[in-house]
């Protein structure tokens, strides 16, 4: 039985066009009326999917949400912190480092702001067509306190550039920190203790829900640690071959209510 529910929301929940069909609507309240925990796990911070979660009704007391990729679990009424992982001022200096010695924009997120540090010459940063929930601030990177702490670092730039630049990256990243493609355009830095896999442990912990009784939806790279985690792994029928191989099922594509469909075939009563 089915007792929790997570789903990520670019190229899942949401359309093509960023919007919630009434098909998924209808089938996460129907679910959420059985008693079954929704949670939304996502990249984003808890202010860019406050309108989402308010369309779903998932913003009353016993309301949780998963945020930038599992480093925050959070009630989704009060934005209290369950729990927070982030990376400290000498590993955003490092990271910044290396977004220059591979030619990528950086930027780094904390809780209220988006800090733009210098970009390479000619290669500004996407992340403003990709965030709009939080302000983005120009600084100088010894500006910044000791006692800083970030949520995440991103490395936005076009496609190919980006894919190019990451084969530059040397292994001993991949080994201190957690990194992955959220996006085609997007690569995402995080305390190597940081998924979203984990971040649903977390909260099933202090609810007492068991792993086989956890759906979870997804489609990308950032979503491979919570369906590996849940007992019901869903790939959308537009996620990446990676995510289909470990999955237990593949549902519809996010444009044909693909969310709606396994909610239907695995959870409700």
């Amino acid at each position: 039985m089915i007792k929790l529910i997570a789903i990520d929301l670019d190229g899942t929940l949401l359309t093509k066009d960023r919007i919630i069909s009434d098909e998924n609507k209808q089938a996460i309240k129907k679910a959420k009326e059985q008693g079954i925990k929704v949670v939304l796990c996502t990249g984003r911070p808890l202010l860019g999917m406050i309108h989402y979660l308010e369309e779903l009704g998932l913003r009353e007391s016993g309301d949780y949400g998963i945020t930038y990729n599992g480093g925050l679990v959070q009630k989704t009424d009060t934005g209290e912190i369950l729990s927070q992982k982030t990376l400290s001022r000498e590993d955003t200096q490092e990271l910044y480092n290396l977004s220059q010695d591979i030619n990528i924009p950086c930027n780094f997120i904390d809780l209220e702001k988006v800090y733009e540090p210098p970009y390479p010459v000619g290669r500004d940063s996407l992340y403003p067509t990709v965030m709009n929930a939080l302000p983005f601030v120009p600084v100088f990177l010894e500006d910044l306190s000791e006692d800083l702490a970030v949520n995440k670092i991103v490395f936005c730039y076009e496609e190919e550039s980006l894919d190019e630049a990451i084969t530059k990256i040397p292994s001993e990243f991949f080994e201190r920190f957690n990194i992955m493609k959220s996006r085609p355009v997007l690569l995402e830095l995080l305390n190597k203790e940081v998924d979203k896999g984990k971040g649903i442990a977390i909260l099933c912990e202090r609810l007492g829900i068991e792993t086989h009784e956890v759906m979870a939806i997804g489609d990308e790279a950032n979503d491979f640690a919570m369906i590996e985690f849940a007992g019901m792994g869903v790939a959308m029928e537009n996620a990446t071959s990676e995510i289909k191989g470990i999955a237990q099922f593949i549902t519809k594509n996010n444009n044909d209510h693909g969310v709606a469909h396994a909610i239907k075939k695995f959870a409700l009563q």
